[in-house]
Formats: C-alpha cells, sequence, structure tokens
C-alpha cells in the first residue's frame, strides 16, 4: 500500500460517520479530493512540546520545557503564552484541559520538581495543588476520568508504582495506598515523553505503560487506582531505553500501546501492539509502526483509526491497530484528537499543527 493510499484512507477515516468503520468507511471524495495533512502552526517558540491537550479544532494547549504553557482559541493562527511565573525551570510533560479556560499541567523530575498547577481563568492565573516532597519520587503523567477524578503516575518508589488520586478537578491530591499495586521489576519505570503514560476509558478504568524492565507492561486498574493487574506487552524491553511510551483505549476494551527504543541509532522493530480486553493480553501489530513512536491517539467516531507519532513520523492504522502505514515523516512527540475530530501533535522546536 503506497502512502497515498494512506492518505485516502485517514481521509475517509476522518469523514466517516459515528459507526462507519463497522458498517463500512465512507468514501475518501467526501475530502472533495483534499488529503487530511498536518499543518503547522507557528508557536512563536523553539521549546519542545511534549505535554498538549487538544480541546477542539479551535482550542487546544500545549505545555513543555523551560515552564512553557501556550493556548489558542483560533484553530492555532495565534498563540498565549500563559506559562505560570516562575516556572521557568519547570519540565512540562503533561497538560489535561477541560475546555478553553480550565487545566491542570504536570512538571516532571525528582523530588520538588514534580509538581502539579491548575488554571480557571485560561492561564492568567495558576494555583500549585501538589508538590512532590518524596526524594524517590518522580512523576510522569497525568489523566482525568471526569472533570473531579483523576490520576498521577511516579516512577517506583519502594518497589512499587506509586498512584496520586484527586476528586476535585486537580485541585488537591492524595497518595493511594500502594498495597494494590503489583512490585515493580528492576530497573521499570514510565516514560514521560509524550503525556500518555497514563489513561483512561470511562469511569473508573486506567492504564499505566511501562518500560526499562525486563518486560515491558501495561498495568490496568478496574477501580480508579486502588488496584492493579500487570500484563507483558511483546514491546521490546530489557533497556532503560525501552518499552511501551503511550497508550489509547477507545473504549474499555480495545487498547493500543506504542514504543520501542527512543535512542535515534536503534532500531525498533515490534513498536506496536493491541489489546482487545482490556488490556489483559497484548498481540504484536502484525505491521507496525517502522520507528520508535511516542505518541498515539485515536480517530473520534471511526472505531478503527488510530494515529501514532514520534520524531520520524505518523503513522495511520485504519484496522485497530493491527497494520500500519506512514502519512507524513515530521516530527511529533505526542498527538491527540477532540471529540469534534479536531486533532493535533506537538513536537520538538515549538512544532505545533493541526490536522487539515
Amino acid at each position: 500500500m503506497t502512502v497515498g493510499v494512506c492518505a485516502a484512507a485517514l481521509a475517509a477515516a476522518l469523514t466517516a460517520p459515528a459507526g462507519a468503520a463497522q458498517a463500512g468507511a465512507a468514501p475518501a471524495s467526501a475530502t472533495g479530493g483534499r488529503t487530511p495533512h498536518w499543518q503547522l502552526k507557528d508557536s512563536g517558540t523553539d521549546v519542545r512540546f511534549r505535554g498538549l491537550s487538544a480541546v477542539s479544532r479551535q482550542a487546544a494547549w500545549v505545555a513543555g520545557s523551560k515552564g512553557t504553557v501556550l493556548r489558542t482559541n483560533d484553530g492555532g493562527a495565534h498563540w498565549r503564552n500563559v506559562s505560570p511565573p516562575g516556572a521557568a525551570d519547570l519540565e512540562f510533560r503533561d497538560i489535561e484541559a477541560f475546555d478553553a479556560r480550565r487545566a491542570v499541567v504536570l512538571a516532571i523530575g525528582e523530588g520538588e520538581a514534580s509538581r502539579v498547577l491548575r488554571t480557571d481563568d485560561g492561564g492568567a492565573t495558576w494555583t500549585e495543588s501538589f508538590r512532590n516532597t518524596d526524594a524517590k519520587a518522580f512523576y510522569d503523567c497525568l489523566a482525568f476520568f471526569d472533570r473531579r477524578h483523576g490520576l498521577a503516575m511516579s516512577d517506583p518508589v519502594d518497589g512499587a508504582f506509586r498512584i496520586l488520586s484527586t476528586s476535585d478537578g486537580g485541585r488537591s491530591w492524595k497518595v493511594l495506598p500502594g498495597a494494590g499495586m503489583p512490585a515493580a521489576q528492576d530497573g521499570e519505570a514510565g516514560f514521560a515523553a509524550g503525556g500518555q503514560c497514563l489513561v483512561t476509558s470511562g469511569p473508573r478504568d486506567a492504564w499505566l505503560a511501562t518500560g526499562g524492565g525486563a518486560h515491558a507492561r501495561v498495568l490496568h486498574s478496574a477501580d480508579r487506582g486502588l488496584t492493579w493487574t500487570a500484563a507483558d506487552t511483546p514491546i521490546p524491553a530489557g533497556d532503560p531505553a525501552r518499552g511501551v511510551f503511550a497508550l489509547a483505549f477507545r473504549d474499555r476494551t480495545h487498547g493500543i500501546a506504542v514504543g520501542g527504543d527512543y535512542r535515534a541509532d536503534q532500531t525498533s522493530p515490534r513498536a506496536a501492539a493491541v489489546s482487545g480486553d482490556a488490556g489483559r493480553t497484548w498481540t504484536t501489530a502484525a505491521q507496525p509502526p517502522p520507528a520508535y513512536r511516542s505518541g498515539v491517539t485515536w480517530l473520534p467516531h471511526t472505531g478503527s483509526a488510530a494515529l501514532a507519532v514520534g520524531p520520524t513520523g505518523t503513522d495511520l492504522t485504519t484496522n485497530g491497530g493491527r497494520t500500519w502505514k506512514t502519512v507524513d515523516t515530521g516530527s511529533y512527540d505526542t498527538v491527540d484528537c477532540a471529540p469534534d475530530r479536531g486533532c493535533w501533535a506537538s513536537g520538538e522546536k515549538g512544532r505545533v499543527a493541526r490536522l487539515e
């Protein structure tokens, strides 16, 4: 299959009505001959944006290095710098927006470098709602079930991953008991690469992705983080640079995992896997992306189409993650789609793009 054919498949996926993936995708001609593609938006900065939250085709938030947070309300034509004051030394790696005015951002790092901040006024003001005081903890990702309930994950502390919980939209956080968390493998950790090492679906299900240990694993909780079960994936691990970097679940059953080896001089075979049983088992994609991927998202209302991104390109699947084809060669770290099919990607050197 050629890239051109993949673009036609992407056009069909983007224009198909809800349920069309099961009934037969809409024809590519529905786009009027236009090929969907990433259109770069001038962010006005050169920082690396590993945090991204798509609100709609018009509104999106990005967060990155040097404590930078930007938001747009006009489809990326203009970006407003709404970085928290005094945050220049922080490394933002994840942001979760509830709408164009309310968002929660995560800073990563050892000890007090790991923090959570929230805004309710479009970034005009920020309130720090969590600052890590345990030198052994290092927070990687956060995710929300709804506007009130959410989780954040830390690399293992005393032999197990640590989970924070909020029930007030990120205004306050508490460490959950560790009794329900399986023991971590030697060297196992999460990857703060694109804000998708912790994801949710529905009101109670959450999954976290790991690497660095002997096996790349996905851990699943069905009770908002109180108890977890672990499953091995076929994505290569056994090295601090290898593992599952990002997850996406379109419902509580169907999931995609992507990753590989983030070192540019290393190959990444079996860089994607799929699950059809809520993450209990994982199968290698029959035709995975050709290289390491750090971000993945389902295309809304399609049922079987998804995008994966990484430093060497963007790949499309139209069959639930079983096979992937490259549709773009630009560098991106993360990708997210809003319910109105507004899809965004962001990455190094201030790169932000919207799917047109």
